[in-house]
């Protein structure tokens, strides 16, 4: 890579030029990730401590909570630390160090996303069966593939961009490194490259998109023979995840499914998937879910009694 590019550091434009946007920014995102880390964190401490939260699904979502802090910790304290100064430089191995992330938690993100369906899938459409086939080392399996599967992706589009030559200019209009920019910046033709690429990240959103679709509808259908009460409940849980797959899944299959040519509406878009989406995550589980609600409730009367206890 060294030998190849002679460029050794590269310059971010950031979301705007603009110094009192930039300030503004600063401010409404710093809120953003603070958010995503509390709240994120706040959900993983209650799985983790609640004996009620210990179904399959709160398994996943503790996981997906998880993935959501380390995934938007790539990309945003380097955003807002660089909307306070003139220069956003990073340098080349740093910048293929957040490519890599971006996609390695990216690709875990929509892997966990498309087993935690499957769990829905198996809880509504064949409850007699679920317990058997949904058992704790299954589960644990089903969280280590996502994060095999998403390791090995990231590896191949980190490979492919480090193998380029970079030899100026450096400039990348975008607030962090990702595929498509780097391509535009490469001293070579990009052509194949940009194909197994859009066929790496394209085809593994659309088609998890479409598994994720495929098996909400059948559950959607599968409702009509339950009753009220249990139509509710499914409906409930159901819609917290629909929410979640449109915020995530539909930016991300809008950038990386086809050739990116329009870079300033792309990291527009990019900042609904890497810092909207893992910030309405817990406010989306928890205020739709009478369950996270009452175990967090429980959590915090025991703290509380606990500092009571000591004083």
């Amino acid at each position: 890579m060294e030998n190849a590019s002679s460029v050794k550091e590269f310059i971010l434009l950031g979301l705007s030029e603009n110094q009192r946007v930039q300030k503004i920014c600063f401010v409404m995102f710093l809120l953003c990730y603070v958010t995503i880390v509390v709240g994120n964190l706040l959900i993983v401490i209650t799985v983790i401590s609640s004996q009620l939260l210990n179904s399959p699904m709160y398994f996943f979502l503790c996981y997906l909570s998880f993935v959501d802090i380390c995934y938007s910790s790539v990309t945003a304290p380097k955003m807002i630390a660089d909307f306070l100064v003139e220069y956003k430089t990073i340098s080349l191995v740093g910048c293929m160090a957040q490519l890599f992330g971006v996609h390695f938690f990216g690709c875990t993100e929509i892997f966990i996303l498309t087993v935690m369906a499957y769990d829905r899938y198996l809880a509504i459409c064949r409850p007699l069966h679920y317990t058997t086939l949904m058992t704790r080392r299954v589960c644990g399996q089903l969280v280590m593939a996502s994060w095999v599967g998403g390791f090995v992706h990231s590896l191949v589009q980190t490979l492919l961009i480090t193998h380029l030559p970079f030899c100026g200019p450096n400039k990348i209009d975008h607030y962090f490194c990702d595929v498509h920019p780097l391509l535009q910046l490469a001293c070579t033709s990009t052509y194949f490259v940009g194909v197994i690429v859009v066929a790496n990240s394209g085809m593994i959103t659309l088609s998890c998109f479409v598994i994720l679709v495929t098996s909400y509808v059948v559950i959607l259908v599968s409702l009509r023979s339950q009753t009220s009460e249990g139509r509710h409940k499914a409906l409930s849980t159901c819609g917290s995840h629909i929410t979640v797959v449109i915020l995530f899944f539909g930016p991300c299959t809008f950038i990386y499914i086809r050739p990116s040519s329009h870079l300033s509406e792309d990291k527009r878009v990019a900042v609904f998937y890497t810092l909207i989406t893992p910030m309405l995550n817990p406010l989306i589980y928890t205020l739709r879910n009478a369950e996270v609600k009452s175990a967090m409730r429980k959590l915090w009367a025991r703290k509380v009694g606990r500092e009571n206890g000591k004083v």
